[in-house]
């Protein structure tokens, strides 16, 4: 790390504050704050959809996904796109017929106030803990980064006499992405998240394409080596038809499972549902979603041909560097294309990369934190104050508890420190644990039932209990998690509301 290459991440970092500053101007209540008083273009929208659903770990481990296996993550993202259709025509026209701040009103609305806040603390509880490890993984890799710099030693110093230097180092990086992205959400609200989720989707995917033609370049035969050398080793491979639920990444569990995925982030996640509010009309949020799920399968497309490259070259021409890239004789993947960059780029481009790992991961962040406080106010503190205060009010409000979840996922974060990464995989896996439980709840709203608590609650406690039954005593795959918490969730909550139904039938006779 060279001075040149701190300076464009710093000029990243002071661009994203000062847009954050800019967009501060035109908030004059929550819906501004929340929702850019439905003012930003459909194509925005896209953009910040996409940057949003690619985190770090997305920009490090699909290359590596790539470099260990072949093709068939695409079939995952054929599942996202084909999803997001579905969800373009069955949820979005529901979403706007309301003045909805949080999605989950609509369960309060046609449940009562009990069952949607049930679904909005299991959303914001699964949001804290899966982006406060987000938050440690960014960490871990600006702490990286910064252990190469004079730099890093002296913010090592900070704390050192309190903790080990190597630990010191990661707890000031960790502060330092939680501060600049709470800095820039707080100031500017959805609107800044917006707009510098399309200048991150920029940087990343401009990095990512700069990364390509450098080690490009670095292969002799250019493309055609590339194929020939990944077609002889099968790496080509895109769909695997396989019927085994306990395997991952073949077509069912990909395109079947990953659309059900994608129903539950993108049809009934507060995180994502709140940017089709921001949109101007319905056309133009249908118009960003679909784009969407485009734009990611190049997206990944583009992840895992640098994968290919990268297996090329360090197979081809630098075999004996993946020595320092293994444990225990075998290769971790994730930490080739990081050791890529670290090794062939050039002073800025350096930079550059890192600005975009940093960006992929703010982007997930900042929109985590702007709404968990949109759904703190819509779901909690808005229906207990009645709506009865000032819109000045409310709009401190909205700062202050998007203050008080950045301090949970710093917190998250700062815990998860002495874990392993293999229990951090594990939390992160909460995430598609609980979206199929909310997606079933969005489902049930949208059926003819008996108006009762018990639908969505009995609904997600038995879709809770069956996944976690399936995750003990089985080894099905992570990618069914979200289609069998779903339907279990719809049927539980069918037949307690069938039941309810016909309890108070039977005390009506009497």
């Amino acid at each position: 790390m060279s001075f040149i290459d701190l300076a464009v991440v710093c000029a990243y970092i002071a661009g994203v504050v000062w847009l954050g500053a800019r967009c501060a101007r035109r908030q004059h209540g929550i819906r501004d704050y929340f929702l850019t008083g439905r003012r930003v273009p459909w194509w925005a929208l896209m953009g910040s959809i996409v940057a949003t659903e690619t985190s770090t770990v997305t920009l490090i481990s699909i290359p590596g996904y790539a470099f260990g296996a072949d093709l068939t993550f695409l079939q995952l993202a054929l599942g996202y796109a084909a999803a997001r259709v579905v969800v373009a025509g069955v949820l979005l026209p529901v979403l706007f017929r309301g003045n909805l701040l949080s999605v989950y009103e609509l369960v309060s609305g046609r449940f009562g106030f009990a069952a949607g806040r049930a679904t909005a603390g299991l959303f914001l509880a699964t949001r804290s803990l899966s982006d406060g490890f987000r938050l440690f993984a960014t960490g871990l890799v600006l702490a990286a980064a910064l252990s190469l710099t004079p730099l890093g030693g002296a913010l090592g110093g900070v704390l050192g006499p309190a903790l080990e230097p190597g630990t010191a180092l990661l707890v000031v990086s960790i502060g330092l992405i939680a501060a600049i992205t709470l800095l820039y959400t707080l100031l500017g609200g959805m609107l800044a998240v917006v707009w510098t989720d399309v200048i991150q989707l920029v940087v990343y995917v401009g990095g990512a394409c700069v990364a390509g033609v450098i080690l490009l370049g670095e292969i002799p035969g250019g493309w055609s080596e590339v194929a020939a050398r990944t077609g002889a080793a099968g790496k080509l491979t895109v769909f695997d038809f396989a019927l085994d639920l306990s395997r991952s990444y073949t077509f069912w569990s990909g395109f079947v499972g990953g659309a059900f995925i994608t129903a539950a982030t993108h049809g009934a996640d507060q995180m994502f549902v709140q940017r089709y509010l921001c949109g101007r009309s319905l056309a133009d949020a249908r118009r960003a979603l679909v784009a969407s799920g485009f734009v990611v399968l190049v997206q990944f497309a583009l992840f895992l041909g640098l994968g290919l490259l990268l297996w090329t070259y360090y197979t081809a021409y630098a075999p004996d560097a993946l020595g320092a890239l293994s444990v225990a004789g075998e290769v971790q993947t994730d930490r080739v294309f990081p050791a890529f960059i670290a090794t062939h780029l050039p002073a800025g481009l350096r930079g550059l990369l890192l600005a975009a790992i940093l960006a992929a991961a703010m982007s997930t962040l900042s929109s985590s934190l702007n709404s968990s406080a949109a759904s703190t106010l819509g779901d909690f503190y808005l229906p207990l104050t009645g709506r009865s205060r000032s819109e000045g009010h409310y709009l401190r409000a909205a700062r202050l508890a998007t203050v008080g979840w950045g301090v949970v996922q710093l917190a998250v974060a700062l815990a998860a420190i002495p874990l392993s990464r293999r229990v951090i995989d594990e939390v992160l896996g909460i995430q598609s644990f609980t979206g199929g439980l909310i997606l079933g709840c969005a489902c049930l709203c949208l059926l003819r039932l008996r108006a009762t608590p018990a639908a969505p609650l009995a609904g997600m406690a038995c879709g809770a209990a069956v996944l976690l039954a399936a995750r003990l005593a089985s080894d099905i795959s992570w990618q069914w998690y979200a289609l069998i918490g779903s339907l279990v969730t719809v049927a539980a909550g069918m037949l307690a509301a069938r039941m309810a139904g016909a309890v108070a039938a039977d005390r009506g006779t009497r």
